[in-house]
């Protein structure tokens, strides 16, 4: 056992997708905190939650420093669960990039891009 893993119950890796966001940086970072945080804090407190990734859609580049934060800082919260912050339109680079932090316990507080 390592410790995730509660007796009987199969931990797992959870997974929060976020549709629209502002186009604003600071708006959508506001938006995020008030409309998604508690429900990703409720997610990892769950015992069969091991690892939660984070599903965000692309952004400018302005969004870069809340979605690190957001990443690091939530996972630092939830430790020893992980937590990482992936940002892509549906298709096999966002799908590669779940199933690769999915099977990657060593990786947490993470802001992943994913590009077609």
């Amino acid at each position: 056992m390592n410790g995730l893993r509660p007796t009987g119950v199969e931990a797992m890796m959870r997974r929060i997708d976020v549709g629209l966001l502002p186009d604003n940086a600071l708006d959508a970072s506001t938006a995020f905190m008030a409309f998604h945080l508690e429900a990703a804090r409720a997610t990892l407190a769950e015992a069969d939650c091991s690892a939660l990734a984070i599903v965000l859609p692309p952004a400018a580049h302005d969004h870069r420093d809340w979605r690190m934060a957001l990443a690091r800082d939530l996972a630092r919260e939830a430790a020893p669960k992980r937590v990482n912050v992936i940002a892509g339109l549906p298709g096999e680079a966002r799908e590669a990039t779940l199933r690769f932090v999915s099977d990657a316990p060593g990786v947490t507080g993470q802001y992943l891009l994913c590009h077609e």
